[in-house]
């Protein structure tokens, strides 16, 4: 399932996630630090969503309230409530 999130918050404005079985296949993110978002994405892909969440959840950058990191987290769980 492919999934266009929009970020809350943060930087970067949206995530682009592709999901399949369970397994995070492919991230992208729409503005933001570009290093190392292309980092976070490049060390998901291929891990199961749900382990994304218990590593990535609630990580906050600087005073804000959440992150890039976080919104993946954010994402992935909204893709979870429509499938």
């Amino acid at each position: 399932m492919e999934y266009v999130y929009q970020t809350q918050g943060t930087c970067s404005t949206s995530i682009n996630v592709i999901v399949e079985d369970g397994i995070v296949k492919h991230v992208a993110y729409t503005g933001g630090c570009h290093g190392n978002l292309q980092g976070i994405s490049r060390l998901v892909e291929g891990m199961p969503a749900e382990e994304v969440v218990k590593r990535l959840e609630g990580i906050r950058c600087g005073r804000k309230p959440t992150s890039c990191p976080d919104q993946l987290c954010k994402a992935l769980r909204a893709m979870k409530a429509v499938e």
